[in-house]
């Protein structure tokens, strides 16, 4: 039952996404909507860049490193952050226009979504093998892993709620993401106990990285200037910022 442990704070730590869908329960007056739309695109891009340039580059490219020559370790983590960024452009296209109020705003959503699951899943990992290894550890990432989860469900829930007007279309898509945690620390358990490397989930994570950075600047923050609310754009950015100085410093 070893394992039983690191995969609940796994769960904990991907499931907090949700708690980011509760934001739509907020009751905003009409005028006030995009205000607040803007503020959630702007917040949620700056935790998704910031993380990106703060964490997962610095961290894999270091692991990248160690492991190869300087050249050819450059070279890999460029190459794999250039997929991530032809990625998003792909995903883009294959995603239908649709969406009772906002097509655009619906695909932004999905597209959030995936982006996200996609770097959930490698902390799935990252969390069951540290928490396997070492419970102190594995708490410590969890907890700062929820603290970034939480606006990242905000970036998913807010998009797709004002496009579609479902608060359950809004939380069953940010459950969705979340998922994708545990089920990464169910799958290292069964298959990459013993086969997964730092080497390989520093691929994955730069890949993430140039996933979320083209979404943050290619998607949501063309979508936040649209509705021409500047100051909540600022507002957005600077609690971002505030989140993250406290995810490194403290945690």
């Amino acid at each position: 039952m070893d394992f039983l442990i690191p995969i609940i704070i796994s769960s904990i730590a991907g499931l907090s996404t949700a708690l980011g869908s509760f934001v739509i329960f907020f009751k905003w007056k009409r005028e006030n909507i995009n205000k607040f739309i803007t503020f959630c695109l702007s917040f949620s891009l700056t935790i998704m860049i910031g993380i990106s340039i703060t964490e997962l580059i610095p961290d894999a490219s270091f692991a990248i490193l160690t492991e190869f020559k300087l050249a050819k370790g450059v070279f890999l983590a460029i190459l794999a952050f250039m997929i991530g960024v032809i990625s998003i452009y792909f995903i883009n296209k294959k995603i239908e226009e649709k969406g009772s109020h906002d097509a655009s705003l619906y695909r932004l959503g999905i597209l959030s979504m995936l982006a996200l699951m996609l770097h959930n899943f490698p902390e799935g990992i990252v969390t069951f093998l540290s928490s396997y290894q070492n419970l102190e550890l594995g708490i410590k990432i969890s907890i700062a892993i929820m603290l970034h989860n939480i606006p990242e469900g905000i970036s998913i829930a807010v998009p797709i709620y004002y496009a579609t007007g479902s608060k359950k279309e809004a939380i069953k898509k940010t459950l969705l993401s979340g998922l994708a945690e545990p089920l990464g620390a169910i799958l290292a358990f069964i298959f990459l106990r013993n086969l997964i490397t730092d080497t390989m989930i520093s691929f994955i994570l730069i890949f993430v990285a140039g996933i979320m950075i083209t979404l943050s600047i290619h998607e949501l923050l063309p979508k936040a200037l649209k509705y021409y609310e500047n100051k909540f754009i600022l507002i957005g950015s600077g609690v971002g910022i505030v989140l993250l100085l406290i995810n490194h410093f403290v945690f």
